[in-house]
């Protein structure tokens, strides 16, 4: 199968190019620089050059494969409604090129405002489009759907962690690094899931062989680890205090991150892993975090 991949190059995208690669498929990377292209190449993918606003290059890229994997999204907040907008339009570019055809779509996303405060499952309808969150790929992937194509998200946690990684986890251990402290908001009894990018990744080629079919999918590996937790394993590795904060204080530690340390969306997988027989391998969130410092992979 050959396979094409938007975000090839990202965190959570070179390791499903990665996992495609192993299990003998063929990939075409959406790249748009000449040092992602040599990092893409290099990895054994083909690359496909464009962006996600150049929707004349995701047709042709849509056209030379068998089905589409869609990670890419400008994870700049000071834009967030225009990256919003721009990944709705890219969405429905590479709809348009699937249409009358049995080529799968798998897109992504997120879910810190699935289900705030309740255990979220596949069968958790997305929450509706809103100015306060202006992304909703679902919402896209559902008009494609209804006009045919077939069409599904894979759903990652709030943390997709591994060695190296540079997302929230990087994020909150800098934070306590640079101010001196590892803060939780409240009680610090919100949940996060969680899931080792390995695992994540084998999600979107479990349910791109599937067809697409009985998504959406929930790459979540832990249902929801207390973030009380996730800021005591950091105090402990930096040696600067464990503290409750309010969340006034919280948003000036955490800045427009504060939002997504409060957030309480712990989430089920069971669907997923009866569907596509996935049984998550790698390790835990602690015991990574464990592992950033052993490694001295974090950076300073």
């Amino acid at each position: 199968m050959r396979v094409f991949v938007t975000g090839a190059t990202g965190w959570v995208g070179s390791a499903v190019v990665k996992d495609l690669i192993d299990a003998g498929d063929q990939v075409l990377g959406l790249c748009r620089s000449d040092e992602k292209a040599t990092v893409l190449a290099a990895a054994g993918a083909k690359v496909h050059r464009g962006s996600l606003q150049d929707l004349e290059s995701l047709k042709s890229g849509v056209a030379q494969s068998d089905g589409v994997i869609h990670l890419a999204f400008n994870h700049d907040f000071s834009k967030f409604a225009e990256n919003g907008a721009d990944e709705r339009r890219a969405i429905e570019a590479i709809g348009a090129a699937l249409l009358r055809s049995d080529r799968p779509l798998i897109a992504t996303n997120g879910m810190a405002a699935l289900a705030p405060g309740q255990v979220a499952t596949e069968l958790t309808p997305p929450p509706q489009d809103s100015p306060a969150f202006p992304r909703n790929p679902e919402a896209a992937v559902a008009t494609l759907a209804k006009q045919g194509v077939r069409a599904t998200t894979v759903r990652l946690p709030v943390s997709v962690h591994g060695l190296g990684e540079h997302g929230f986890v990087s994020l909150v251990i800098a934070l306590a690094r640079e101010k001196g402290v590892s803060p939780y908001i409240g009680d610090g009894l919100n949940r996060w899931p969680a899931a080792h990018r390995t695992d994540a990744a084998r999600v979107y080629r479990l349910a791109i062989e599937r067809g697409a079919e009985g998504g959406p999918f929930h790459a979540v590996a832990e249902e929801g680890l207390p973030f009380k937790e996730i800021a005591t394993v950091i105090g402990r590795r930096l040696n600067v205090p464990v503290v409750s904060q309010s969340p006034e204080e919280a948003a000036e530690h955490f800045g427009w991150f504060a939002r997504f340390a409060a957030v309480d969306c712990p989430a089920a997988s069971d669907r997923t892993r009866s569907l596509l027989g996935w049984r998550p391998a790698g390790p835990g969130l602690v015991a990574d975090i464990e592992a950033y410092f052993a490694h001295q992979t974090l950076p300073a």
